[in-house]
């Protein structure tokens, strides 16, 4: 999908600025569809100051959800702070969180929010395991920057 496509989609500026995840949340809760949960999460890591931000559709790839989102912390403790601040937005927003993983040591934390999969992660981390390039290898990425 372009850039522009996704960009109308999820609700961002042209500039791919997510909007205010408190603006989002209100939405989610009168429509809880996996695209307005998609909308919420990246707008919540918009405001957590997440790196390298990537929405990959699974529709036709994998029946567990309808979207992975990737992104990446500066550090172990930015890593904690975006999951427990993503955590507690959805559940405000009444999404129901299914599992919350690796919290410990905070290098890879994945978030199930039923519809749409987050992992979060230590930039070396994701290198490593290399999530894009395993479930992205089809086409084209949806991309969505959320710094600047």
């Amino acid at each position: 999908m372009r850039r522009q496509q996704l960009c109308d989609r999820l609700g961002t500026g042209h500039d791919g600025r997510a909007q205010n995840w408190r603006e989002t949340i209100s939405r989610v809760q009168s429509n809880p569809d996996p695209d307005q949960i998609l909308k919420l999460v990246t707008s919540s890591l918009d405001s957590d100051k997440a790196e390298d931000v990537v929405a990959i559709p699974l529709q036709g790839k994998s029946s567990m959800a309808d979207h992975m989102v990737i992104a990446s912390g500066s550090s172990s403790r930015q890593v904690a702070a975006m999951a427990e601040h993503l955590e507690h937005r959805l559940k405000q927003a009444g999404v129901e969180v299914l599992g919350l993983e690796g919290m410990r040591q905070a290098d890879w934390v994945l978030i199930d929010a039923n519809d749409v999969i987050i992992h979060l992660f230590r930039p070396e981390v994701r290198e490593f395991y290399g999530l894009e390039r395993m479930w992205g290898n089809d086409g084209p990425q949806e991309i969505i920057t959320v710094s600047s």
